[in-house]
This record gives structure tokens, C-alpha cells and sequence, in this order.
């Protein structure tokens, strides 16, 4: 295990000021009970590729971004996963959360602590868990970006056209009347809709997916937290101060008296300076179960094995993972996802998803199960 206390960088300026922040301390509850708490879904192999989610992400942004440049934020519990998964990364990129409190908190903080290394930081913020196609669109449109947000007090998240009505997706709504230099301003953002307003999103066309990837400049986004979320405006000058003089990966107290917010509804549902850029990069978010059929064809029927061994007749339409070990025998079941991890075996309609999570919560109630 590598030694737990953080050595800081060196704060000279580095000639490349495009930086990338991931987030890695989710814990992954929609895709239970293959991704729980103890294990989230960014530590594990899940297509039995040999590369688990945070492997992919780090390697892609590594293709054109110095090692140096690249800081994972993850929580306490989850840091012997990032030192077995990512062994060539030190502890000085691992910024260390002591308790979970949204992804504005991962973002502010991760901020404070490159601005402090370099003054004129341009930040990419990317999800640790997401399955890219066409990596070399994605280094291109992340560049782009970075060239845009690189000037004024902008920020960009970047958007993927949608391709179905797709209700586990967030969605962007682009103001085509409003554009810089090729960038439209967002119009409005719409969480997970219901169906009949997924299929209205699609036939629109100014709509698009939101990936959850974001960039900015450093000093853009700490205005916005500033003039956006009044219960930071006390704790930015002591997150910058302990940047400068402090270890980051021991701030109990710190994290304890922020509020619990995610990045999306503190600030890029409020900011006026939010553009969107759509993307060409092949995108999907392995949020949900159902969410994974689009990503791969499956056998003749539609049946999708994830690293897993099956016998199947008169089944079409479902996704199973079992352990290593097993092997699944089903006659006459369609569009289900029969998933087993440990102590836990679900099977559920896969498109069911508030169903699966009334069975995680249970699960977790009633009988101990995490």
C-alpha cells in the first residue's frame, strides 16, 4: 500500500494549462448488485475486457495528457482500489475525500487545488465509469473545448445527439439562436425524463444527451461557486488557504461543513455562462441495466452475457452476469437482467428500474445487505 500522506507538487507552472479531474468516488447504485458500495461500478471489469472502468478513463485522457496533469478524486474508502488499479499514479494526483458530499464539493475542491499548482488552469471534469467509441473524436472534441473555454468566463459540458428516447440519459437543450464561436448556449437541462418527453426531446433536434463530461477554467468556476452557491462563499477562502499550507487528503473538518450538492443543480443549471458542444465521440453512461443493450448486440435473441457462461432456449431480450463459476441455465424468460454478486441475486424486468432500486433499499433495510 502506498504511503498515505500527500506529497504537494511543485507550484511552478506547467507550459500546458489543460488539466483533467475524475471523479471516482461514486458508488454506483444503479447497476446493484454487481456494483455496490463495498465495490462500485468504476473499479470493475465489466465487459471482461481486463480493464475495469477507471483504467479505460485514466488511459484515454493519458493518450494526450501528461500523467502530471491528471488528478482522480475518490473517496477514503475506496483509495486501496485506485492504488491496485492505477499503481503508477502517486498520491500527490489522488485527492482524498474523508466524506461523501456531491460532486460540487469533489469539483470545488479538485479546482482550489490545480488553480493553486497553476493560476492559468483550463479543467476537464469527467465521470469515472463511461464507455467512449471513437477515442480519437473524443481527444478532439475535448481539445476544442479547451481552446473555448481557455478565454472569457465560460463553461462547456459536452453533449452527444440522442439516437432514442432515452429515459436514464440527462438531457441538454441548446439554444441554437445563441452561439460563440460554434458553441450555443444551454438553454435548459432535464434530468432522466418520462418517456413521452423523451420521444418529444428526439423528434426536436435542439436537444442532446449530457454526457456529464465538463470543462472550464479554473478561475470560471470558482466565480460561478462563488456567486452561485452562497454556503461556499465562506469555505472558498479556507479551501484555497489550505491548499497552499495543508495535506488535502486529511480535511475532515473541512468536507464536514459543506453541503451536500451535486455539480449540475449548484451551478450549471444557474450559470449563464454555459455552452454546449456537441460531440462526435461514440458516448454511452453505464448507469442502468437497460442502458447496457444499447452498447452491445448481444447473441441472435438479444440475450447479453457480460463475461458470464449460459444455456438459453425460448429467451431474448436479457442481461445476465453471474460469477466466474457459474453458469446460467433459463428456459423462457425475456428482457430481464438476472445479475449475481456475492450474497445477492436479482432478477428483475430490466427495464424496471425504480423496482430495482425498491429492491436495493429493502435489501438493504430489512436484511443488512449493503
Amino acid at each position: 500500500m502506498k504511503c498515505s500522506k500527500l506529497q504537494m507538487p511543485s507550484s511552478q507552472p506547467m507550459e500546458n494549462h489543460n488539466y483533467c479531474l475524475i471523479l471516482a468516488g461514486g458508488i454506483g447504485s444503479r447497476l446493484w448488485p454487481m456494483s455496490r458500495k463495498s465495490l462500485p461500478k468504476q473499479f470493475i471489469d465489466i465487459f471482461g475486457t481486463g480493464r475495469t472502468m477507471l483504467q479505460e478513463t485514466y488511459e484515454r485522457f493519458l493518450r494526450f495528457m501528461p500523467a502530471e496533469n491528471i488528478y482522480i478524486s475518490t473517496n477514503v474508502e475506496y483509495l486501496d482500489y485506485i492504488y491496485q488499479q492505477l499503481p503508477q499514479v502517486d498520491d500527490a494526483h489522488i485527492l482524498e475525500e474523508p466524506l461523501r458530499r456531491g460532486t460540487l464539493a469533489s469539483v470545488a475542491w479538485g479546482t482550489v487545488f490545480i488553480k493553486t499548482l497553476d493560476a492559468k488552469a483550463n479543467i476537464v471534469v469527467s465521470p469515472s465509469d463511461q464507455l467512449i467509441l471513437q477515442e480519437d473524436k473524443f481527444h478532439e472534441d475535448i481539445n476544442r473545448a479547451f481552446e473555448f473555454v481557455s478565454t472569457g468566463n465560460r463553461l462547456v459540458v459536452m453533449g452527444i445527439r440522442p439516437t432514442r428516447p432515452e429515459t436514464g440519459y440527462g438531457y441538454i437543450q441548446m439554444n441554437d439562436e445563441d452561439v460563440v464561436e460554434g458553441f450555443p448556449h444551454v438553454k435548459t437541462f432535464t434530468e432522466k425524463p418520462k418517456l413521452e418527453f423523451a420521444e418529444i426531446f428526439l423528434r426536436d433536434g435542439s436537444f442532446l444527451w449530457n454526457t456529464g463530461i465538463f470543462l472550464f477554467g479554473a478561475d470560471a468556476m470558482l466565480d460561478n461557486i462563488y456567486s452561485l452557491v452562497p454556503e461556499y462563499r465562506i469555505e472558498l477562502p479556507q479551501m484555497m488557504a489550505d491548499a497552499k499550507i495543508a495535506d488535502p487528503k486529511f480535511l475532515p473538518e473541512f468536507f464536514s461543513v459543506l453541503p451536500k450538492f451535486n455539480v449540475d443543480m449548484g451551478i450549471m443549471e444557474k450559470s449563464h455562462n454555459v455552452f454546449v458542444h456537441e460531440s462526435h465521440f461514440g458516448w454511452a453512461d453505464l448507469g442502468t441495466w437497460h442502458t447496457l443493450d444499447a452498447l452491445h448486440p448481444g447473441d441472435d435473441d438479444g440475450n447479453l452475457l457480460l463475461d458470464t457462461k449460459a444455456l438459453l432456449s425460448d429467451s431474448s431480450g436479457n442481461i445476465i452476469r453471474l460469477p466466474k463459476e457459474r453458469i446460467a441455465v433459463i428456459d423462457g424468460l425475456k428482457d430481464f437482467a438476472i445479475v449475481e454478486e456475492g450474497d445477492v441475486l436479482m432478477i428483475c424486468p430490466k427495464t424496471n428500474v425504480s423496482a430495482m432500486r425498491r429492491m436495493m433499499t429493502e435489501a438493504q433495510t430489512q436484511m443488512g445487505i449493503e
